[in-house]
């Protein structure tokens, strides 16, 4: 993807006037908001990992819309709640308040201009719940419809096999592959360490508890990892990369047309929302 245009794609709602925003059906429009973070990912990716895959993975998306579509892409928030990484160079984090506090402010000048949908796109997987959580907010003050998505939990490709199932969840074979596709000038390959020793003996024995799913470790990275890194980069592969941001750009423009014929049912209760 060109970086030079990322502000001036047809979907781009900040390359608009107020006019021309005013003019836009609010009914059916959804605001697609990228989110990330700047944290470090080990030797070998950039800081801006989050925020990049999140920002390009939505121009991606939003360039598979057809003309009719009423979606329009946000600027991108690309600080995030990093705190789990605080102390590795580079990182810089939002406390959970701050960011909450930033995306209901953002919640609220968005329904004041009229607008009644809004999809989170995240590329950090330190922040799901948080944004769970201020999207029904959102929903609850406004009356704004929110929705959350992180495009890196859409299924892999068929044919793609990832060797780091268990530990690959920050700078592995899966993430490392697709910054390699979507910014190459970025990733040092002859950086990239395999790191997941710590975790793998961690929870040999454990039958519930993981890094993350039913039972998750609140876990800060200095615990498990010396690196920085949680999986296997030297399995990455761009092919692999190109493969997969494809299928997540698809994915992406298939659910923002869902969340465009979404509404819920009026159901004529009382006493609340």
């Amino acid at each position: 993807m060109d970086d030079s245009n990322r502000f001036h794609h047809e979907r781009y709602l900040g390359a608009l006037s107020t006019t021309a925003i005013q003019r836009i059906d609010k009914r059916t429009a959804v605001l697609v908001q990228p989110i990330g973070a700047f944290e470090q990912h080990g030797p070998h990716l950039p800081v801006i990992t989050d925020a990049l895959t999140a920002e390009r993975i939505t121009a991606l998306a939003m360039r598979r819309l057809s003309i009719t579509d009423n979606a329009w892409q946000l600027p991108t928030l690309a600080y995030g709640k990093s705190n789990e990484h605080l102390g590795r160079a580079g990182t810089v984090s939002m406390s959970a308040s701050t960011l909450i506090a930033v995306c209901m402010d953002l919640g609220r000048s968005l329904a004041a201009s009229g607008f009644t949908k809004l999809l989170f796109v995240n590329g950090h997987g330190g922040q799901p719940g948080l944004l769970e959580l201020v999207a029904r907010d959102i929903r609850v003050e406004t009356g704004m419809q929110v929705f959350c998505v992180m495009p890196s939990q859409f299924p892999l490709p068929e044919g793609i096999s990832q060797v780091d199932t268990s530990y690959g969840i920050h700078g592995g074979q899966i993430e490392t592959s697709v910054v390699w596709a979507l910014a190459p000038e970025m990733v040092d390959m002859s950086a990239a360490v395999r790191d997941g020793d710590v975790v793998e003996q961690l929870y040999a024995d454990s039958a519930h508890l993981s890094l993350e799913g039913v039972a998750p470790t609140a876990w800060v990275t200095d615990d498990l990892s010396l690196s920085g890194v949680f999986g296997d980069p030297t399995a990455a592969n761009l092919q692999d990369g190109q493969s997969i941001v494809e299928s997540q750009a698809a994915n992406l423009a298939e659910l923002i047309g869902e969340v465009q014929r979404f509404a819920f049912p009026t159901l004529g209760v009382t006493g609340g929302r």
